[in-house]
């Protein structure tokens, strides 16, 4: 009776969550899936809108949760990373306040109630916390995958070697 309560359970939840990457379907056709939350990541790095593109990394994440959607979020991490580095390089710390109330605001009552905030200090909290967020969201996306997450960084590395400068304002080509 037992056994057959959990089987009538198991097909229960396979009827439910429907057929997928988790019932045998290849990981390589779902990481080759175009994703318009990744897409729209992009264009949000382009625009520097760091806060959206990780929101529509997550979004991703929280729909289909692959290895190439793990490996996204953590590049946005490391792009964060790698602007504050440029920005106080420059010593553009108005630049600063900027990325911090981009990251900060999500809502109208934001306005009413701003987030504060010295531009140095400001830099050090956010990339701590990105640099702490990208070490978990890659070792998750290796978990997942080890071959590919090695693929993906890979084509990042490339893509940060030919764009020294400003990397971080987009993604590699293969993954628009």
């Amino acid at each position: 009776m037992l056994n057959s309560l959990k089987t009538v359970a198991v097909l229960g939840l396979v009827v439910m969550l429907g057929g997928g990457p988790a019932f045998g379907e290849p990981a390589a056709s779902v990481a080759g899936s175009p994703r318009t939350s990744l897409t729209k990541a992009n264009i949000y790095l382009v625009a520097g809108d760091y806060r959206r593109a990780l929101e529509a990394c997550q979004k991703e994440i929280d729909n289909a949760p692959s290895v190439e959607t793990y490996i996204h979020v953590t590049y946005v991490f490391h792009a964060i990373d790698a602007y504050l580095d440029h920005l106080s390089k420059e010593e553009r710390w108005n630049m600063v306040e900027q990325l911090h109330l981009n990251l900060a605001y999500k809502d109208p009552q934001d306005l009413i109630d701003p987030p504060g905030g010295l531009a140095r200090m400001a830099k050090e909290m956010i990339q701590t916390s990105v640099q702490q967020q990208a070490d978990v969201s890659a070792a998750m996306a290796t978990r997942l995958n080890k071959s590919e997450a090695d693929r993906l960084w890979q084509q990042q590395t490339q893509w940060r070697a030919a764009n020294p400068q400003t990397w971080w304002t987009g993604m590699p080509d293969p993954w628009r």
